[in-house]
């Protein structure tokens, strides 16, 4: 599990993993935290334009939809060997 460099975090996953007898891995990233936030921006600039959702469900399949799309802008969307697919061909792909 990836934390940060709380010690209440930390604590509490080491009691976990004594009362229940399992091996949850931890891993600390000082500033773990600011990353996943900078990664969000971009999610809290779109959805505060269409201020809120109407249920779960819509959320749930715009905010999927926009993380598709910055995968594939950032390039980490794996495709196959020898095809350089274009950003729209990518997601149109997603679609079929």
């Amino acid at each position: 599990m990836n934390i940060d460099q709380s010690g209440a975090t930390t604590v509490g996953l080491k009691q976990v993993n004594r009362d229940n007898n399992t091996r949850i891995k931890i891993r600390q990233c000082k500033y773990l935290n600011y990353i996943i936030e900078q990664d969000h921006r971009r999610i809290k600039r779109v959805t505060r334009l269409m201020l809120g959702f109407e249920n779960f469900y819509t959320a749930q399949r715009t905010l999927a939809g926009i993380e598709v799309i910055a995968i594939i802008k950032k390039g980490q969307m794996k495709t196959r060997r020898g095809t350089d697919q274009s950003f729209a061909e990518q997601f149109y792909a997603l679609a079929a």
